[in-house]
C-alpha cells in the first residue's frame, strides 16, 4: 500500500494531465451531437443497466474533453474505508492538528495508482494546477495533500485514486448509444451532498426522478 501511495502522490505525476487518455467507460445522453461538444466541467449520470458494476449508480465530474479524448473522476464511489488520514500515515506526511479528513474515492480503472484531487477553485499547487471552470479544479501533485496535513489547502475537496478515460472519439460514441446522462457540475452536489445521494441528486437537477429510468434506457 505504502508504495502504490507513494506513486500516485508524486512530483512526476503532473504527466497525468497531459498523458493520452486510455481505458473504458460509458457516456453521456443528450437529444443531439456534434463533434464541437465539450463536457469539461460537466457531470455524467450512469443510466442503469451500465453492465459494469464499477460504474453502477455512478457520478463523473469531467475534467478534460477534446478530440483527443477526455478524462474524468468518479465523486461518489468511497475505496472502502481508506481515508486522508491514511494517505498521510502511509506517504509520511506529518498531519498538524487543523489537518483535514476525508473519505478517498475510486476515481476510476485507469492508473488506478495515481492520485487525483478535485477541488475548489481558488487553491493553486506550488508545481502544476489544472483550471477546470470558475468553480472547480484539479490538482495531482504531492503538494497539495501536504498543504492538506497543514490546513493550508482547499476547503472543498474530492480525494480519488485512479480516473476514467475515453480515447478520441470513444465518449462521443458512448453519448451516442444513451448509456449516460449529463448535467451542470454543482459545487454544493460535487463537495457536500453524501456520496450514496450524489446519484439521485444529480437527477434532480434534470428534473428526473431515479423510478422513472428503464434498466434498459442505457443500451443501444
Amino acid at each position: 500500500m505504502r508504495e502504490l501511495l507513494r506513486k500516485a502522490y508524486s512530483p512526476g505525476c503532473t504527466q497525468a494531465l497531459t498523458c493520452p487518455l486510455l481505458g473504458g467507460v460509458r457516456e453521456t445522453r443528450n437529444a443531439v451531437l456534434s463533434q464541437e461538444i465539450d463536457l469539461t466541467g460537466k457531470l455524467l449520470i450512469a443510466m442503469p443497466g451500465m453492465g459494469d458494476p464499477r460504474f453502477d449508480h455512478s457520478v463523473i465530474f469531467m475534467c478534460a474533453h477534446s478530440d483527443e479524448g477526455a478524462m474524468g473522476l468518479l465523486i461518489n464511489k468511497p475505496t472502502g474505508d481508506l481515508r486522508l488520514a491514511d494517505l498521510f500515515e502511509q506517504l509520511i506526511i506529518t498531519p498538524t492538528p487543523d489537518a483535514r479528513d476525508c473519505r478517498v474515492h475510486f476515481g476510476g480503472p485507469v492508473e488506478h495508482g495515481r492520485g487525483f484531487v478535485l477541488h475548489e477553485h481558488g487553491y493553486h499547487s506550488a508545481i502544476s494546477t489544472l483550471e477546470i471552470s470558475d468553480d472547480f479544479a484539479m490538482t495531482a501533485t504531492l503538494d497539495i495533500l501536504e498543504d492538506l496535513a497543514e490546513g493550508r489547502g482547499p476547503s472543498k475537496v474530492v480525494i480519488a485514486l485512479g480516473y476514467a478515460g475515453w480515447g478520441p472519439g470513444q465518449l462521443e460514441g458512448e453519448i451516442a448509444q444513451n448509456g449516460w446522462l449529463t448535467c451542470e457540475a454543482d459545487a454544493r452536489l460535487v463537495f457536500e451532498t453524501a456520496d450514496a445521494d450524489k446519484w439521485e441528486g444529480a437527477l434532480q437537477t434534470l428534473g428526473i426522478s431515479p423510478l422513472t429510468l428503464s434498466a434498459d434506457a442505457g443500451r443501444a
